[in-house]
């Protein structure tokens, strides 16, 4: 059993997705569909959980990598197995028709006589509500995409993944204090996906160049970033997202602190608002030689740390030598 299949990499990489699909003829072989009728499948025959695992994530690849023939033999054993009512075999049986539509006309189809209809008979069908939605978002409906992703927060509050979303589609808009009201949300439920902090922080800190004319708020925001980015390396050593935005955040905190600003600014609350320019010289400091460190061991390939992409590998190096031309400036 594959490990890639059961848990396939986050980052969507097409070379995964083709990888993951060419082993559709075994796995198929593998999972032969069964000649008895839902629920007689269940009571009489030996499976394991990560048998359906596998042909959800194998169905996702297929379509993914235009193999709808090997994608659809996938939601058949799926159907076979759960049933054509079960809410998540709906989703995918949505998911792969999206996948083989042929123009707009038959994408529009999907949404208003297979989406709509089955919310009308079940609004609380929280697979499709997601498929809906995604659906919208892929047309370009940005705001019918946010309007259906607040009804959804609406009734399910403490859903994660559609805070995230919803922040998202703010910030596509432009809609930065939106987005962050949505990233604190979801901060709220999940207090230590160092992902999320890291990116409520690149938020904060294109919210702050937005606030360029305004310097409290620009600094501020910048303020908040930076600790964002300090909380995602607290909480996982290593990432480069964060380190990459600290340089980035302390670097142009830097420019914006006057020289002789030695003490510390604290909002109504007392909380600390603007650290010193010692403080953020400091933080520079230490993404500077942890920046250095990834570039230098990830372009060797040194065992540990062989992880890293060649664009972000680049990335590092470009950001490096814009620092450093400013400096020598």
């Amino acid at each position: 059993m594959s490990t890639e299949l059961l848990n396939p990499s986050s980052s969507g990489r097409p070379e995964t997705a083709l990888r993951i699909s060419q082993q559709a003829p075994d796995v198929l072989k593998r999972t032969a569909k069964t000649s008895l009728p839902f629920p007689l499948s269940v009571l009489f025959s030996s499976e394991k959980q990560e048998t359906w695992v596998e042909l959800e994530n194998l169905l996702v690849a297929c379509l993914r990598t235009g193999d709808d023939k090997s994608a659809r033999l996938c939601l058949d054993r799926l159907t076979s197995r759960f049933g054509e009512q079960n809410e998540r075999i709906l989703a995918l049986r949505g998911l792969y028709e999206e996948a083989i539509a042929q123009d707009g006309k038959a994408v529009n189809a999907i949404l208003t006589t297979y989406y709509d209809n089955l919310l009308a008979e079940d609004p609380t069908n929280m697979p499709i509500r997601k498929r809906r939605i995604a659906l919208l978002k892929s047309m370009s409906k940005t705001g019918d995409a946010i309007a259906g992703l607040v009804e959804l927060l609406v009734t399910s509050p403490i859903d994660a993944e559609s805070w995230a979303e919803l922040a998202d589609l703010y910030f596509s808009q432009n809609l930065f204090p939106q987005a962050i009201y949505c990233l604190e949300e979801v901060l709220l439920i999940v207090p230590n996906a160092w992902n999320m902090h890291a990116r409520l922080g690149e938020v904060l800190f294109l919210s702050a160049e937005s606030n360029s004319n305004a310097r409290d708020a620009a600094l501020k925001d910048l303020s908040n970033s930076l600790k964002r980015f300090c909380r995602s390396i607290e909480l996982c050593d290593n990432y480069l997202r964060a380190f990459y935005g600290l340089k980035m955040v302390s670097s142009k905190l830097i420019s914006l602190l006057e020289v002789e600003t030695k003490t510390v600014s604290k909002d109504k609350t007392g909380e600390l608002s603007v650290p010193d320019k010692a403080t953020v010289e400091s933080l520079n400091e230490l993404a500077t030689s942890k920046l250095v460190e990834i570039l230098r061991k990830g372009s060797s390939g040194e065992h540990g740390w062989d992880g890293y992409e060649d664009a972000e590998l680049v990335a590092i190096q470009a950001l490096l030598d814009q620092t450093s031309q400013k400096v020598e400036r």
